[in-house]
C-alpha cells in the first residue's frame, strides 16, 4: 500500500500563487510516476501534470507545459505543483495520484485551493 498526503493548498488572492507537495509513504518502490488532478465544484476530475520518479519526464494537460510546472524532490518520492498567477477558475479540490508498475492508482485525500477575484 502506498499512502499520500498532500499540503499547501489555502485561500489566495487571483495572481497570487501557492505550492502544493505531495509525498508518498509505504511500498514507494512500486511507484513509477506521481501527479496532480482537480476537480472544481460540480465538474469532473480533471488531468493536470504528471512526472515519473525515475526520469523525471513530465506531462501536461494540452501541448504547453503547464501553466503549473511539476517537479519532484531528488531521492525520495515527493512531488510539487508550482501554481503562479493563480484565476478564479482554478479554484477546485487538488488531488494526488501515484500510479504504481501494477495494479490500482492511488489517491490523495484532496487539499483545497481557492482563488478569489
Amino acid at each position: 500500500q502506498v499512502q499520500l498526503v498532500e499540503s499547501g493548498g489555502g485561500l489566495v488572492q487571483a495572481g497570487g500563487s501557492l505550492k502544493l507537495s505531495c509525498a508518498a509513504s509505504g511500498r514507494t518502490t512500486s511507484l513509477y510516476a506521481m501527479g496532480w488532478f482537480r476537480q472544481a465544484p460540480g465538474k469532473q476530475r480533471g488531468f493536470v501534470a504528471r512526472i515519473t520518479l525515475t526520469g523525471g519526464n513530465t506531462y501536461y494537460k494540452g501541448p504547453k507545459k503547464g501553466p503549473f510546472p511539476i517537479s519532484k524532490r531528488k531521492g525520495n518520492h515527493t512531488v510539487y505543483l508550482q501554481m503562479n498567477r493563480l484565476k478564479p477558475e482554478d479554484t477546485a479540490v487538488y488531488y494526488c495520484n501515484a500510479v504504481p508498475t501494477v495494479g490500482s492508482t492511488y489517491w490523495g485525500q484532496g487539499t483545497q485551493v481557492t482563488v478569489s477575484s
